[in-house]
């Protein structure tokens, strides 16, 4: 299937779109009978135990979030890694209910609490750890090497990226579709995007927090790291790439295709529902070839649609906090209700500032539209956010029309702020083929992402939100015309619970 046949992202984004119909007459329910496990097990690999130990980062959150690295060498240490991989995807709380069954919480935002997304790691020769393939495990806080040796340069040769061969460190995210189609169905793989993206802010904020260069890289030749992990790719995929710290030294491309490795990886339930839609997305948007690859990388980026026309609102200084980036991680997770009591204007300006560029292999697709209802300072209103302030596109009290297009639940009308992610698909396909649906997915999540940390580094709550797609499109239209809803994310004060 041809990355360039854009009919299938146009048709899949349409048929997973929520609308009044689609939401009320699904017959769908949640069979637990058959739930998944919310981790990969490789049953027959030893676990290499991580640090569980390091020396606090004196680094605000808010300053992770803007903060640019340094330049030289930046080569982590096991110690290192395993302070990444514990603040991208650990396990940072455990919630026992009556009965004894427990649940887990990672250390990002994830749509269903169900972490369909899994970290790989490929390495050179680093302090404490030997050159390898790894799968982070974080259900006992372990590493599990797949392959000896230094395979990077299988992934150079997959991306044909200069920059990535200089990192001493890759990350591989894969998703991983019965994981969140069990509750979410076909829709599943926008929320790859959604949940690799908020993962991805946190792996990219400590990364600054840690001074190491770090790039998301989304155009590579999709067989070679699928091979390379020896994935089922009916099951699960390699959706994206991350290249972190830097040494001098370049990796050459590896030439020799990786041996299969046949581990035995326990069942995720008795049973599985497949929904062909996902596959069919997923293989119209993967890039087959070395060509393929050079086109995604040549061209320029599609040209920002020029700012609607309105009354500028400036935004104020940046908020300060000193609450640091680990600790911020550490206790972040999402709102279930929120007062409707107002946020100062500094606050809205930070966590607007944090939803900026991310350094990717590819130009910014999603633009920031947003229905204020209570911040100190910004009249009640619907707002396109630009570089230099909020553009006015009517005032008033939105916070019914906000609540209806969060599928009529009440937190995005009891919120401070609603920001929705939304991206002129029609110009990303055309500049990328459907491989720049899933960059928009993946950028709209980290995008959201930062602004859920800046909120809790704030003493706010944040949530993620889904949402009535067309909808959305109507209510900021004119200005919003001919863009696609990506994602949502409510901010505000939250309630506390009885």
């Amino acid at each position: 299937m041809s990355n360039r046949d854009l009919s299938v992202a146009r048709s899949y984004h349409a048929r997973t779109s929520h609308s009044h119909f689609s939401v009320h007459t699904s017959g769908h329910y949640l069979n637990f009978e058959i739930q998944p496990l919310p981790f990969k097990v490789y049953e027959d690999l030893p676990g290499i135990p991580l640090p569980r130990e390091w020396t606090p980062l004196e680094v605000s959150a808010l300053d992770a979030l803007m903060g640019v690295p340094g330049g030289g060498e930046r080569i982590p240490s096991l110690s290192d890694l395993a302070r990444l991989l514990h603040h991208s995807a650990g396990i940072t709380k455990k919630l026992v209910y009556p009965g004894g069954r427990a649940q887990y919480f990672r250390a990002a935002a994830n749509t269903g609490a169900l972490y369909e997304i899994d970290l790989y790691v490929a390495c050179g020769d680093l302090e404490g750890l030997p050159a390898g393939l790894y799968h982070f495990s974080p259900h006992d806080y372990s590493l599990r090497r797949l392959r000896e040796g230094d395979w990077r340069g299988t992934v150079v040769r997959a991306t044909a990226d200069e920059g990535i061969s200089h990192a001493p460190v890759i990350l591989l995210c894969s998703g991983t579709y019965w994981r969140n189609s069990w509750k979410y169905q076909a829709r599943a793989y926008r929320h790859f995007g959604w949940d690799n993206g908020t993962m991805l802010a946190n792996t990219l904020a400590m990364c600054a927090a840690l001074d190491w260069p770090a790039r998301l890289v989304m155009g590579f030749q999709d067989d070679l790291p699928n091979r390379l992990l020896d994935l089922n790719v009916e099951k699960e995929v390699v959706f994206s790439l991350v290249s972190v710290g830097r040494q001098d030294a370049a990796v050459l491309p590896r030439d020799d295709d990786p041996p299969p490795l046949n581990h035995r990886v326990r069942p995720l339930s008795s049973e599985e529902v497949d929904y062909p839609l996902m596959w069919e997305m997923h293989a119209a948007s993967s890039l087959e070839s070395s060509e393929a690859v050079r086109a995604w990388r040549d061209g320029a980026s599609p040209p920002p649609r020029p700012a609607p026309e309105g009354q500028r609102v400036p935004l104020g200084p940046r908020a300060e906090s000193s609450a640091r980036i680990e600790d911020v991680i550490t206790r972040r997770g999402s709102s279930r209700r929120f007062t409707q009591d107002a946020i100062s204007r500094e606050a809205a300006s930070a966590m607007l500032r944090a939803a900026t560029n991310v350094a990717a292999d590819f130009g910014r697709l999603n633009e920031l539209y947003v229905i204020v209802n209570a911040v100190e300072g910004i009249p009640s209103g619907k707002y396109f956010c630009a570089a230099d302030g909020l553009v006015s596109l009517g005032e008033g009290n939105f916070r019914g029309d906000a609540g209806h297009l969060d599928l009529g639940q009440p937190l995005a009308a009891d919120a401070a702020l609603n920001v929705y992610y939304m991206a002129d698909l029609q110009g990303a396909l055309q500049r990328y083929g459907n491989r720049g649906y899933r960059a928009a997915q993946i950028e709209a999540g980290i995008l959201g992402g930062r602004l859920y940390l800046a909120a809790y580094a704030l003493g706010l709550g944040a949530t993620g939100l889904t949402f009535y797609d067309d909808d959305v499109v109507d209510f900021f239209s004119p200005a919003a015309a001919g863009l696609s809803t990506i994602f949502l994310m409510a901010a505000g004060v939250p309630a506390r619970r009885r």
